[in-house]
């Protein structure tokens, strides 16, 4: 357990200096008076912005946390379902694989606009844009993860008589739960953003909403404060989603325990 404490410490510890000294130097830059408060908020200002406009910053963040999460979710079974499909017919997947790496040149910035206009100003756009975002990065991970499963082991298993349904379970899907989770790092970030974006487009809640408001009356404070804060709550559904994969692949612990001992 000390030990453990320890290795914690001292990974925590360069980039909380590393944030400390960044925070200081801000602090330094706008004390000297060379920089406008308009355009550079001290920390002191940021911090301010928090106490004056708590409330409303953790209203608007409740509406794109709930975007967030239900785009998230539904890219993720997206992108589940698309991969097994995929992965279980050839044609299928020599048909849409092209365009699955088409639907990402699209600028999300361009689609945004156009599912306001088609879907009107609720939460609906929002959510659809985020699925669009999110499903690209699991759905190609799980079809490399299925693609990566050794054939002898796929050979072993329908020679025991194990059925296509057996071999998914128990070979393909462990397989491709490490690729799985490494997209779904990057794709609770990008959920996020998305969010934000398509709030900005159009919407009346949500930190986007927020965003545009204090833009427009040069609050830079207040701008700055919710740009922490979109990158705290992005911090935090990572952290989240590492949690998640500890306890979904129990046995990469006891794989490093071995690695370490040896």
């Amino acid at each position: 357990m000390k030990e453990r404490l320890q290795s914690t410490i001292s990974k925590a510890l360069p980039p909380a200096a590393a944030i400390v000294l960044l925070i200081l130097v801000w602090q330094l830059v706008c004390s000297l008076g060379d920089v406008p408060k308009y355009m550079l908020p001290s920390p002191a200002d940021v911090i301010e912005a928090y106490r004056k406009d708590w409330q409303l910053m953790l209203s608007h963040s409740r509406v794109t946390l709930t975007e967030t999460f239900i785009g998230l979710f539904g890219g993720i079974a997206v992108g589940f379902i698309m991969a097994v499909i995929m992965d279980r017919f050839t044609l299928v997947r020599k048909t849409v694989y092209p365009l699955v790496v088409i639907s990402q040149t699209i600028p999300t910035i361009a689609i945004a606009p156009l599912l306001v206009l088609w879907l009107g100003y609720q939460m609906l756009p929002k959510i659809i844009l985020i699925i669009l975002v999110v499903f690209f990065p699991i759905t190609i991970s799980l079809l490399e993860g299925f693609s990566s499963v050794d054939n002898d082991t796929v050979r072993l298993m329908r020679s025991m008589g194990a059925r296509p349904r057996q071999i998914f379970r128990f070979v393909k899907l462990p397989a491709s739960l490490g690729q799985f989770f490494a997209s779904l790092k990057i794709s609770v970030s990008y959920a996020v953003v998305s969010a934000v974006v398509s709030e900005w487009i159009g919407g009346t809640e949500g930190l986007g909403c927020y965003m545009t408001r204090v833009r427009k009356s040069y609050s830079s404070d207040k701008m700055f404060a919710v740009i922490i804060l979109i990158s705290i709550i992005s911090l935090l559904l990572i952290w989240l989603t590492t949690i998640l994969q500890r306890v979904c692949m129990p046995w990469e612990k006891i794989n490093r325990k071995r690695s370490n001992s040896k």
